[in-house]
């Protein structure tokens, strides 16, 4: 069903930090199977399918009223590449910084998640993900294990973000793929 002005869709309350570590029963995606350097080009590899997800018919239905469509599945996951580029860069520059909060519910609100364009957000993802991608491949050898916190006192590494990252976007493309 085509839904103009859906409201939100039901928030995911889950802590998925574990996913930087252990495979997704769900998806499928197996950090382990992923070296560090491996991270980059494997987000690479997700724009296409993102493209053809945004490229069909159906990217803007939801398939329940409280359920994201491909369309709002796909500008949460550029919305994602920025957040985790801006983490990156300051796990890099700074020591052990805190991240700032990002509630991803009220992003699909504030940013009219419904309401975009899918070419454009086509465009805009793989702009975010070569952004992404470019920075993890800028990772120096010795730093990969250079920490951050998110503000729920989650710690992570260069290597778990990265990996919690590519999840997350793995992840999505089978929530609108299957």
């Amino acid at each position: 069903m085509t839904i103009n002005d859906p409201g939100p869709a039901v928030g995911d309350t889950k802590d998925w930090v574990w996913a930087a570590t252990r495979p997704c029963a769900e998806c499928g995606f197996d950090p382990t199977a992923i070296d560090d350097v491996a991270v980059a080009n494997t987000l690479r590899g997700t724009t296409s399918r993102w493209a053809a997800v945004l490229a069909g018919p159906d990217a803007r239905d939801r398939p329940k009223p409280a359920v994201w469509s491909p369309l709002e599945y796909a500008c949460h996951v550029r919305d994602v590449h920025r957040v985790f580029t801006g983490r990156v860069t300051l796990m890099l520059t700074e020591d052990a910084p805190q991240f700032a909060n990002w509630d991803q519910d009220k992003a699909a609100v504030a940013g009219r998640y419904w309401a975009a364009d899918p070419a454009v957000v086509a465009a805009e993802l793989a702009e975010a993900a070569e952004q992404s991608a470019a920075g993890y491949d800028a990772v120096p050898a010795d730093a990969w294990s250079r920490t951050g916190m998110r503000s729920n006192g989650s710690a992570f590494t260069i290597s778990s973000i990265g990996h919690y990252h590519l999840h997350d976007v793995v992840h999505h493309l089978y929530d609108v793929q299957g």
